[in-house]
């Protein structure tokens, strides 16, 4: 594993991926083995964007020695890369022609024009028939850089037109060393985050130093398994959406404050002065992004309640066949222990089944707390509704 002091730069903050790292410098090194369009796969929290960009910023450096221009290139402010991170549901057409239009641009300073495509696993088919061409014949000096969980998020297109680097899942006791290491957090807490987080670094690094984080996820996995009936099930349903907006909301409301106040600033409007009538359609359409931004991370909070909920009764059917040694949510052992003589592993599969239809179906924008009473009615039923 590489070690985070040690690595050479742009790489030191790209962890436990040495076998992709080594890939891409020799890529970044060599035009004779560069392909003009990669794809790299891996769990969330494996690293992806950060290897993207520390790639990024090899291919438009001079050399390992121009320091300077790949500290332009990740701090997001070089002219040669353009990066695409979605906060909404998916990735617009308007959005992919542009990226597309920009990638027939030469570049100005370095020596590629890099493309960089966060989220590409949130492109419809008809967005991504816009990118087919232009991954397929890009400029000579441009280079696509995609990123999503698995190869199977993207169309078959797609993925004959690219390159494939796939990254390995970290170990819980790697996540947990790199937390203490990057936060300071006790081991104990350091390696129940790793766990709870199901080895995600982002959503481990959350849950060491946020206390009430830990505490909601806590409570959140109790709640569920105190559910006994119909009326359960709704009120259990309806305090996850609560709690899972006013997470959203946390998250979002500093960035979106700043980004008005921002705008407004640029505009030469003082601080608690009223909009000017000719201002007013750019602040509504920057309320617009806002407002499908809160959609997104609503939905991605409801998201890790479901992936909570995976991980309990994926612990369930562990213990219903015996294994005790590698449980996710170890804290409740004694619960999950008991449910697991109560239930034939029949039912623990339906429940298991029905948390994955639900996310599939939050992702098709059915009403999340429909979907979540309708989950929560087959955890205490044992049926599909």
């Amino acid at each position: 594993m590489t070690s985070l002091a040690t690595a050479p730069f742009p790489w030191s903050d790209v962890w436990g991926q040495d076998a992709a790292v080594e890939t891409l410098r020799a890529a970044a090194s060599d035009p004779a083995s560069l392909a003009h369009a990669w794809l790299i796969t891996g769990p969330p929290g494996s690293g992806r964007s950060t290897l993207a960009y520390a790639f990024a910023a090899a291919l438009i450096a001079e050399g390992p020695d121009d320091e300077a221009t790949m500290r332009q290139v990740l701090a997001g402010t070089h002219p040669d890369v353009t990066a695409l991170r979605t906060d909404k549901v998916i990735i617009t057409i308007a959005e992919a022609r542009a990226l597309v239009e920009r990638s027939y641009f030469a570049p100005s300073a370095g020596r590629y024009r890099v493309i960089v495509v966060e989220d590409a696993d949130r492109m419809v088919e008809r967005t991504s028939n816009v990118l087919l061409k232009a991954l397929e014949e890009p400029p000579e000096n441009t280079v696509w850089v995609l990123c999503a969980p698995s190869e199977a998020d993207l169309l078959p297109t797609i993925r004959s037109r690219v390159r494939v680097l796939r990254l390995r899942e970290p170990d819980v006791a790697d996540v947990a060393r790199l937390i203490t290491l990057r936060t300071g957090a006790d081991d104990t807490i350091a390696e129940q985050a790793a766990r709870h987080a199901q080895r995600h670094i982002g959503m481990a690094q959350r849950l060491a130093t946020d206390d009430a984080a830990r505490r909601r996820r806590d409570e959140t996995l109790r709640a569920v398994l105190g559910v006994r009936g119909v009326n359960d099930a709704v009120e259990v349903a309806g305090q996850i959406i609560q709690v899972a907006t006013e997470d959203a909301k946390a998250l979002t409301a500093a960035r979106d404050e700043a980004e008005r106040t921002a705008l407004l600033r640029t505009v030469g409007v003082a601080e608690g002065k009223a909009v000017p009538q000719a201002v007013r359609a750019q602040v509504s359409a920057l309320e617009d992004e806002q407002r499908k931004r809160a959609t997104r991370s609503l939905r991605d909070g409801i998201d890790r309640v479901l992936t909570d909920l995976q991980s309990m009764f994926r612990d369930v059917i562990m213990l219903q066949y015996g294994r005790h040694d590698d449980l996710i949510n170890r804290e409740l052992e004694r619960e999950l222990s008991a449910l697991a003589t109560d239930w034939p592993v029949e039912r623990t599969i339906v429940v298991l089944d029905a948390i994955a239809d639900t996310r599939e179906a939050l992702e098709r924008n059915v009403a999340p707390l429909l979907a979540l009473e309708s989950l929560l009615v087959t955890v205490t039923s044992g049926r599909t509704p």
